[in-house]
């Protein structure tokens, strides 16, 4: 689990339970993006809520879902 912390103190990642990020203060959670199916089967995940792009065309959810944290994390989490 990446962690970037800002100078003001405030953190920023991808949620996941490896850290237990209550412990840390008080959370603001909000969505960095939607994976969704579409009707033809496929999958696309939007990344408009923190300025991304459009992935489109994955033949599953594992796979969206694969894209999507790897581009949060080499664009999104990126220092």
């Amino acid at each position: 689990m990446i962690l970037i912390a800002a100078p003001d103190g405030t953190l920023r990642c991808v949620y996941g339970e490896a850290v237990r990020l209550n412990t840390v203060g008080s959370l603001t959670i909000r969505r960095a993006s939607h994976v969704e199916p579409n009707s033809d089967g496929t999958w696309t995940v939007d990344l408009s809520p923190v300025g991304g792009p459009q992935l489109e065309n994955f033949s599953d959810r594992s796979t969206a879902l694969n894209a999507e944290r790897d581009w949060l994390e080499h664009h999104w989490l990126s220092v």
